[in-house]
């Protein structure tokens, strides 16, 4: 749970958020008995049942419950609220470690003046018995006044005395329960004994301070591969880079005395923090700033210098500079970096939708954005590439396939798109900001200059500043080129150059072109295939087919030399929307989704869940419908793969689905809709620059014609038994989706249903004296059944999410999709009164889509025992994100 301003928490008056973490919220609060404000954790309310998690927390509190020592965090107090546990802390003034080295190397004075600092805190603890296990620069705190306190004991491993021979680091008063060979600890910061999932002892959280001195000296870590896996085989069985060669002004005893701590062999380290401390203080001069005389032990009980000591370290100091003066002579040949490939896993019950490219990958190559789908809600999330995990930084709402996030060129800010809306946020988190309303987006791109250039679904790209304002076209479409859609920009090095993609009519003009912001002059640079991007040190990257391909790129004269070359294979993509799943750093390193494109069929089921037949071939389908009276013709529309537009087709299913095609028009057409009595289809077509209604007669005979338009989007749902009226779809940035009546015989409109909501996916019911559609008022997509015409009266049908209702034609029952994919079924009955059952699971289904995008993706027959499901015939949404460093080493070989 989050807590605003003014919250008590027992005695405590929450005043601010401070962060939050894997461990729970921390905020800021003011405790009125002591007259003092102070750091309050707090564990999440819905962990608190999660016995592994709560337990970490419990061990936190212990272990640093157990420590005063004033280079560690105190903990003031432990209580419970509404079931949660929270503690206490005392309230730091300053900056983590880790945001200190954001601003590079620390200075060598004070690197030893820290290291000491920390080296006497862990000296504390190891004296109660308790090792820190999760030492890194996050959790290493610097005061305003240079004072260093340890955080976060919530991986410490408490240890309890024994009379037995048996070590004392195998003795554990508590355990923390994990897999088999699981380790605990921060990939980058854990010492090999860690990395195997052996005992460690206080010698663990050395090989750790080694680490972070390491860090401090140089600015940069000492194991770092591309990939947590890389990072763990560097620490077992790499040396780190010679300090030396990162920090020319190191001194070689204080090299020498970093090195000792990262010994792989934990009997080849410093056997004790204390000695660490003497040996940092050896080579400052002095002791510790920051050391009280309170703090150190009396003479008597003080432990004896060790004799090896000092002349260990004499002896380091004239062999660093003896390697000084030889050192270039000695140093090997920098070898070709080799490619480096990991794997990225979604969190868990989230996916990336087939449909559309939801991946990015930051300038500086460190973090990969991906907007995805858990529980039907579109969510942004942010993945560091040292980290195990993802975290959500935004909402982006639950109704349509997220369009891709993009970075600013200083990888803070990401952009994305929410129902309408063009959105920029922090990516360490925060709240959203708001720049513009749009229309349906497709891809961005931001330049160094604070300009962001956004795509759309139907029309030119737009320009758009970076604080917000309103959009200007950059582009314009060329009716001579049959063009139809603007998309995915992306902007060349210079900021005033860009590429995009150009959805067209005619195959020959479909494709990667060049454009400018100096000029609405473009020029086609590669034709018939999807979105492009610039990769350093001169290559454009694109995706042809399912294979990702670059070509060397002139940024003199904008122009392809060389020839083409592929570097990944079964990259996803979607021709409809012209988007493959990839992104490129300005380093090296190439991000990107396998899978291939969508595949997916209609395909027959009976009630049960049985397979019992198929509709056409494979391919990339969208909406489904049956001829209303003798269901023996189904108009599906489908994407042509060769110009990815979409076009309605109509299968004969009394002739085994021999298929003709509908519409023919270089625009989109899709989700058609039959008239009650089967002679005519309405669908949306493209054509007029938005979506519009357009009508044609089934039998193909004669031309289509316009039979709605105006300037919002509009897809046609329901047609009313006795044929009056047409309930559609319109979109409006400041309302989002909304149910609309048209009226056959006048052709005139009015709103329905408009709310802050999206009302989508509406059908009549068979008396015509119900609606059944979608909301997401409650939070979360959901059915709702309310009368024609409207009234105070409402029913929700799905108990939880759901979406795609469906009537039975008797009325007797609806269907819907659930979050799962499930099919669902509800008894209800027409009145007056309406009344409906509890909602109960027919069968599993592999639907193309669980959410309310578009229409219907299955139709159910009249007498409710047979289903026409679009269904995906291979499974992909699991596939993970595949990072390639030095991907460039690929064209070689």
């Amino acid at each position: 749970m989050s807590f605003i301003a003014g919250t008590k928490l027992g005695r405590y008056e929450i005043r601010s958020k401070l962060g939050a973490g894997g461990m729970g919220e921390v905020y800021e609060a003011h405790d009125p008995k002591i007259n003092r404000e102070v750091a309050i954790k707090v564990l999440p309310s819905e962990f608190s049942s999660d016995s592994p998690r709560l337990l970490r927390f419990e061990q936190e509190v212990q272990a640093t419950g157990k420590l005063n020592h004033p280079n560690i965090l105190a903990v003031y107090d432990v209580e419970t609220h509404n079931g949660a546990p929270f503690v206490v802390y005392e309230l730091l003034e300053g900056e983590t470690l880790r945001e200190c080295l954001r601003r590079g190397a620390v200075p060598t004075r004070k690197a030893l003046d820290f290291g000491s600092q920390i080296a006497n805190g862990l000296t504390a603890a190891h004296e109660k018995k308790i090792i820190h296990r999760d030492l890194k620069p996050d959790n290493i705190f610097i005061t305003s006044d240079n004072r260093v306190k340890i955080l976060d004991f919530g991986l410490a491993k408490l240890i309890e005395p024994t009379n037995t021979d048996e070590p004392q680091t195998d003795v554990l008063t508590r355990k923390v329960n994990t897999d088999p060979g699981a380790v605990m600890g921060t990939v980058g910061y854990m010492s090999p004994e860690q990395i195997r999932a052996q005992r460690v002892d206080h010698r663990s959280d050395i090989f750790s301070l080694g680490l972070v001195l390491y860090e401090m000296l140089s600015g940069k870590r000492a194991f770092h591969g591309e990939s947590p896996v890389e990072t763990l085989n560097a620490i077992l069985k790499e040396d780190p880079p010679e300090l030396s060669q990162l920090n020319t002004h190191i001194n070689p005893g204080l090299e020498r005395v970093v090195l000792h701590c990262l010994e792989k062999n934990p009997e080849h380290r410093f056997q004790s923090t204390r000695d660490v401390a003497f040996a940092l203080d050896a080579l400052s001069g002095v002791s510790s700033s920051r050391t009280l005389i309170s703090d150190l032990p009396a003479p008597a009980a003080r432990r004896k210098t060790p004799a090896w000591l000092p002349w260990v370290i004499a002896a380091v100091l004239f062999v660093g500079l003896l390697s000084l003066f030889v050192i270039s002579y000695l140093r090997p040949t920098p070898t070709e970096e080799s490619v480096v490939r990991l794997s990225v896993v979604l969190p868990e019950n989230v996916t990336i939708s087939g449909q559309i490219g939801a991946l990015s990958i930051s300038p500086d190559g460190r973090q990969i954005t991906f907007a995805a789908t858990q529980d039907l809600q579109n969510v942004l999330w942010v993945r560091p590439l040292d980290s195990f995990t993802a975290k959500p930084v935004a909402a982006i709402g639950s109704f349509g396939a997220p369009s891709p996030p993009f970075w600013s060129p200083d990888s803070r800010f990401i952009g994305f798109f929410s129902e309408g809306n063009l959105k920029k946020v922090d990516a360490s988190g925060g709240p959203p900001q708001t720049l513009c309303n749009l229309p349906p987006a497709r891809g961005g791109t931001w330049n160094r200059d604070g300009i962001i250039l956004v795509g759309t679904t139907a029309g030119p790209i737009y320009q758009v500043p970076q604080a917000g304002g309103e959009p200007k076209p950059v582009t314009a479409l060329d009716p001579t080129r049959f063009e139809t859609s603007h998309r995915w920009p992306h902007f060349l090095p210079d900021g005033r150059h860009f590429l995009f993609f150009v959805r067209s009519g005619k195959v020959e003009s479909t494709g990667v072109y060049l454009g400018s912001l100096d000029s609405k002059e473009t020029r086609q640079l590669l034709p018939n295939v999807l979105s492009a991007a610039y990769a350093p040190p001169g290559f454009l990257v694109f995706l042809r087919n399912e294979t990702l391909m670059a070509q060397p790129f002139d940024l003199k004269t904008y122009t392809l030399t060389g020839e083409q070359s592929p570097i990944a294979e079964q990259v996803a993509y979607n021709p409809g929307l012209g988007r493959g799943t990839f992104g490129l750093s300005e380093n090296g390193v190439l991000a990107f989704r396998a899978g291939g494109g969508q595949i997916d069929q209609p395909l027959w089921f009976d009630r049960s869940g049985k397979q019992i037949g198929s509709l056409g071939e494979a391919g990339t389908y969208f909406t489904v419908a049956l001829s209303p009276l003798d269901e023996k013709h189904a108009a599906v529309d489908r994407i042509d793969q060769q110009i990815g537009t979409n076009d309605i087709w109509l299968f004969d299913l009394s002739r085994d689905g021999v298929s003709s095609r509908f519409t023919t028009d270089p625009a989109g057409d899709c989700c058609p809709l039959w008239s009650p009595d089967g002679s005519r289809i309405v669908f949306a077509s493209y054509r007029t620059g938005n979506w519009a209604l357009y009508e044609k007669s089934s039998s193909g005979a004669q031309t289509e014609e316009m039979l709605y338009s105006s300037v919002e989007e509009k897809i046609p749902d329901s047609w009313t038994r006795d044929g009056q009226f047409i309930l559609y779809e319109s979109f409006n940035p400041k309302t989002k989706w909304d149910l609309w009546i048209l009226r056959t015989g006048d052709k005139s409109a009015s709103p329905l249903l408009q709310t802050d909501f999206n009302e989508r996916q509406a059908q009549f019911s068979p008396d015509g004296k119900y609606i059944v559609y979608t909301s997401d008022k409650s939070g979360s997509p959901a059915v709702y059944v309310q009368t024609f015409p409207l009234s105070s009266s409402e029913w929700r049908i799905s108990t939880g999410a759901g979406s795609q209702a469906q009537w039975r034609s008797d009325g007797r029952e609806l269907f819907y999709i659930s979050p799962e994919r499930k099919l669902m079924v509800v008894d209800v009955k027409l009145g007056p009164p309406f009344e409906a059952g509890v909602p109960k699971p027919l069968f599993d289904t592999r639907i193309l889509t669980a959410g309310p995008e578009f229409r219907n993706h299955y139709v159910v027959t009249k007498d409710g025992q047979r289903f026409l499901i679009n269904s995906i015939i291979e499974e992909r949404r699991a596939t993970p994100i595949s990072i390639v460093k030095n991907w460039t080493a690929l064209l070689k070989k």
